[in-house]
């Protein structure tokens, strides 16, 4: 009896796919990150605990938390930290609402809709330093501003908006160019809100007013908690609005924490103590975006 040998077998294939270490390639991104931030944040931090004064070069050495001290005993930096929080909240509130409201209303079908769109996105493409000098003096200006017409025309006296309403003009400016911004995120999310939802609640006899706060704004929730989160890191650091029209004043009643820092850094040239006013600005944005993004993340997940 013959014995059959066994077929040769098929010949493995060769390992070819290796791991390999792709750490070196994410040196590139790391070392550009140190240097873009973390040596910025090491030199204020340094310079915050040092004596450091342009206008007296012979003051010099460690100061420890002397320049802490002097910040939080000055009572402008508690008056900057109070306008910081009056100007953001307002902002997000006027941002946050008009923002639902052009959404709602962008999003119907009527003529010139994508013209109209356009115009109500225009505000944030403009820079901020020419927004603002268009609203010091093109709009309200208290001799040639429009608002100084029109209230000529009715039998007003014109407004003094920089002197007598300083705070309220800068929210005024710096809203007209963050609602663009929101008007864009709740557009994007109420155009995939659900058409047989709307059309069902329709059917059953709920009026425009129901639709919108028991459909419409339930729907936006996650896109305002993300509309809050990015214009509130953003709108912590304003200045050019601030520098362009009031520069802090009259007083103290625009100045906010980073008017504040400039101020000090830049005006006064006391370099120490603007680092550590800057230390505890990198502090609040930090505890503000850890908080939110936090909230954010969990309004994500419920959803």
């Amino acid at each position: 009896m013959t014995t059959l040998a066994p077929a040769p077998s098929a010949a493995l294939p060769a390992k070819t796919n290796r791991e390999v270490d792709t750490r070196p390639l994410l040196w590139p991104s790391v070392i550009v990150l140190f240097l873009w931030m973390i040596v910025p944040l090491a030199m204020t931090l340094y310079f915050s605990v040092i004596r450091y004064n342009l206008l007296n070069p012979a003051l010099t050495g460690f100061a420890g938390l002397e320049n802490y001290s002097f910040l939080f005993d000055d009572p402008t930096l508690w008056t900057s930290l109070w306008n910081t929080l009056v100007l953001v909240g307002s902002v997000l509130i006027i941002t946050v609402v008009f923002g639902t409201l052009f959404a709602v209303l962008y999003n119907q079908e009527f003529p010139g809709r994508n013209i109209a769109r356009l115009l109500v996105i225009a505000p944030f493409f403009v820079m901020p330093t020419v927004s603002a000098l268009v609203w010091k003096n093109m709009m309200m200006h208290p001799v040639y501003g429009l608002i100084a017409s029109l209230q000529s025309m009715v039998g007003l006296t014109p407004t003094d908006w920089f002197t007598d309403y300083p705070m309220f003009s800068v929210i005024v400016i710096v809203a007209w160019q963050w609602v663009p911004f929101a008007f864009l995120i709740l557009l994007t999310a109420i155009q995939s809100l659900d058409s047989e939802q709307k059309e069902a609640a329709r059917i059953d006899g709920a009026g425009p007013l129901a639709m919108f706060f028991y459909i419409t704004l339930p729907h936006l929730s996650r896109a305002i908690s993300v509309v809050i989160m990015i214009e509130t890191i953003f709108l912590l650091t304003i200045f050019a609005e601030i520098y362009v029209t009031t520069s802090g004043g009259p007083g103290t009643a625009t100045t906010n924490l980073a008017w504040l820092i400039y101020s000090v850094g830049l005006l006064q040239f006391d370099v120490g103590y603007a680092s550590a006013g800057g230390i505890i600005a990198v502090i609040l944005a930090n505890v503000v975006a850890f908080f939110l993004v936090r909230t954010v993340s969990r309004n994500l997940q419920q959803g």
